[in-house]
C-alpha cells in the first residue's frame, strides 16, 4: 500500500470518462424542448426532438409555455442560448455510450476546447520568449527583494484582485495565464507552490461563487429566473467578503507554517522538482537594460488589454489569443531573437503547457460522453422533483448540493444557468422564497464543487506546477468544509428574511 501513487490528472479523468460511460447504460435518456430567441426573424424557435417549430417573439408566447421571464431579456440579448422549457420532459430511447464513443470522447473534447487549448499553447510560447530574455528572472529578483518582510501581502493582492475579476467578468479560464508567472515569486518568498496555486486558483473561484456582475452567471441566471440580477446583489456582496476572508486567512495560516518549517509543506517531498520546474537563474549578471524593461512593459501589457477587452469589449478566445501572439512577436523584436530561435523558443514554450491543455481538453470530453447520452437533462429532471414543496431552509441547502452535484455534468456556469433556472426558479414559488434564492443556490452549488470538481479547472492548475490532485485534496478540504457549512447557515437564514 505504501508504493501506490495517486493517478495523474488525464488518468483521473480517463477513469471519470468510463464511469460516465457506463452511466449512459444506467441513467435513462430524456431531453427538454428548448426555446431561443433568433435575431434575423424576430422570432423563437422551439426546438421539439428534432422537429423545429417557430413561435412569435412575444410575452404571451412565453406565458404560454409557463417561462415567466420578460420578452425584452431575450430581444436584447440578456438570454443568447437556447433554454428549456419547463414541464417538457419526456423520455427518449437510450443513447448508452460503447467502448467506441469512450475513446473517442477525448479528441471530441480537445475539439471542443480548441479555443481555451490553443490560449494556453499561445502563452506558454510568450513566457517562453520572456524568459530567453532574462526579463522575468530579473523581475522576481528584484520583486522578491521588495517584498521581503511583506510577504503575506503578495497573498491578499492577488487573491483578493483575481476575485474581484471572478466576481465582476467572471475571471477564471484566463487564470491558467498566471500560475507560471506567479508561482516564480510565490517561491521566491520562500512559500511553496501550493500557496501560489491556492492564492490564484481560490480567488477566482470565490469571486465566481459569490458573483455580483457577473455576466455569465450572475446576470444570466438572473434573467432566466425572471428577475432583475440586482435582487440579492447586497447578499451575494455580503458573502464574497465572508468567503474571500475566510479564505485568505486560511492560505496565510499555511503559508505561515510552510515558511517558518519547510517540512510542513504538503509537497516537501516534490521541493526539488518544483524549484527546478520553476528555477529563477542568477540574476546578478543580468543587465536590467531598457529592453528588458520594455519587454516586461508588453507582457505585462498583454494581461491588461486581455482583461479589458474580456470585460468591455465582449472579447472571448480568439481575440485574447490573439493579443498574447502579438505580444510574443512584438518582445522578439525588443529582444533582437533571430527567427530561427524565436520560433524554437516559442515551440518549446508551447511544450511545456502541452500537458495542461490535453487536461482541459480530456475534460471537456466527459461533458461530450454526457451530452451524447442524452443523461444531463434526466439528472435535472429528477433533481427539480427532489426539491418540490420542501421547507424553506432545507430547500435552499438541498439545491444547493444538487447543484453541486449537476455541475459536475454541466461544468459550464452559463451553460447550467439557462438549462436549469426556467425549470429550478418557479420551485422557489412552491415553498414562498424569492427566486435570488435560486439564484444563490446556483452560484454557490457550483462555486463550492468548483474548488474540487476534477471536470473543471483544477486539475489543469495543478498540472502546471506537478502537483498531484491528492495533495490538493489533503490542503483544500477542511476550507471547503468551512465554506460548505458558512453558505448553507447563510443560505438558510436568507430563505426566511
Amino acid at each position: 500500500m505504501k508504493h501506490l501513487k495517486f493517478p495523474s490528472a488525464q488518468t483521473i479523468l480517463f477513469i471519470i470518462a468510463g464511469l460516465v460511460t457506463l452511466l449512459t447504460w444506467v441513467i435513462p435518456a430524456g431531453k427538454y424542448d428548448t426555446l431561443s430567441y433568433n435575431t434575423s426573424t424576430d422570432k423563437f424557435t422551439r426546438l421539439s426532438l428534432d422537429e423545429e417549430i417557430s413561435l412569435a417573439a412575444s410575452q404571451t408566447t412565453l406565458e404560454d409555455l409557463n417561462i415567466k421571464i420578460p420578452i425584452q431579456k431575450f430581444t436584447n440579448g440578456d438570454i443568447y442560448k437556447p433554454i428549456n422549457i419547463p414541464g417538457t420532459y419526456k423520455k427518449l430511447e437510450s443513447q448508452p455510450q460503447n467502448f467506441y464513443d469512450f475513446v473517442k470522447s477525448p479528441v471530441k473534447g480537445i475539439i471542443e476546447a480548441a479555443d481555451i487549448i490553443f490560449l494556453v499553447l499561445i502563452i506558454g510560447g510568450l513566457i517562453g520568449i520572456l524568459n530567453k530574455s532574462g526579463a522575468f528572472d530579473a523581475a522576481i529578483g528584484q520583486l522578491a527583494i521588495l517584498l521581503k518582510g511583506r510577504e503575506p501581502l503578495l497573498i491578499v493582492l492577488v487573491t483578493t484582485l483575481v476575485a474581484l475579476g471572478g466576481t465582476t467578468f467572471g475571471f477564471a479560464e484566463e487564470t491558467i495565464a498566471f500560475f507560471p508567472i506567479l508561482i516564480p515569486v510565490f517561491l521566491a518568498a520562500k512559500y511553496d507552490a501550493i500557496v501560489g496555486v491556492a492564492s490564484i486558483f481560490l480567488g477566482s473561484a470565490i469571486g465566481t461563487m459569490c458573483s455580483t456582475i457577473n455576466p455569465f452567471s450572475t446576470i444570466i441566471a438572473s434573467d432566466s429566473a425572471g428577475i432583475s440580477w440586482t435582487t440579492g446583489l447586497y447578499g451575494r456582496v455580503f458573502m464574497l467578503l465572508l468567503c474571500l476572508t475566510i479564505t485568505i486567512l486560511y492560505i496565510m495560516r499555511y503559508a505561515k507554517r510552510v515558511k517558518n518549517d519547510p517540512t510542513k509543506s504538503l509537497i516537501y517531498d516534490q521541493r526539488e522538482e518544483i524549484a527546478n520546474l520553476f528555477a529563477i537563474k542568477d540574476t546578478t549578471n543580468i543587465n536590467f537594460n531598457w529592453r528588458l524593461k520594455l519587454a516586461l512593459f508588453v507582457f505585462t501589457s498583454c494581461f491588461i488589454i486581455m482583461i479589458i477587452g474580456v470585460s468591455m469589449l465582449d472579447w472571448w478566445f480568439v481575440e485574447m489569443t490573439t493579443v498574447f501572439l502579438i505580444g510574443a512577436i512584438i518582445i522578439g523584436f525588443i529582444i533582437k531573437i533571430s527567427e530561427t530561435d524565436f520560433i524554437e523558443t516559442f515551440v518549446k514554450g508551447a511544450s511545456d503547457l502541452l500537458g495542461v491543455a490535453l487536461i482541459i481538453g480530456i475534460a471537456r470530453g466527459v461533458t461530450v460522453l454526457m451530452t451524447d447520452g442524452l443523461i444531463s437533462d434526466t439528472l435535472l429532471y429528477y433533481a427539480s422533483d427532489i426539491t418540490t414543496g420542501m421547507n424553506k431552509g432545507v430547500f435552499a441547502s438541498v439545491l444547493t448540493v444538487i447543484y453541486s452535484g449537476l455541475s459536475f455534468f454541466i461544468p459550464s456556469s452559463s451553460g447550467m444557468a439557462v438549462l436549469t433556472m426556467p425549470i429550478m426558479a418557479p420551485l422557489a414559488d412552491t415553498v414562498g422564497i424569492g427566486r435570488e434564492v435560486v439564484v444563490n443556490t446556483y452560484q454557490y452549488g457550483l462555486g463550492l464543487f468548483y474548488l474540487i470538481n476534477p471536470t473543471g479547472l483544477i486539475l489543469a492548475s495543478l498540472a502546471v506546477a506537478k502537483i498531484n490532485y491528492s495533495k490538493w485534496l489533503k490542503f483544500i478540504f477542511p476550507l471547503f468544509i468551512m465554506l460548505l457549512l458558512v453558505t448553507l447557515i447563510v443560505l438558510a437564514m436568507s430563505s426566511y428574511l
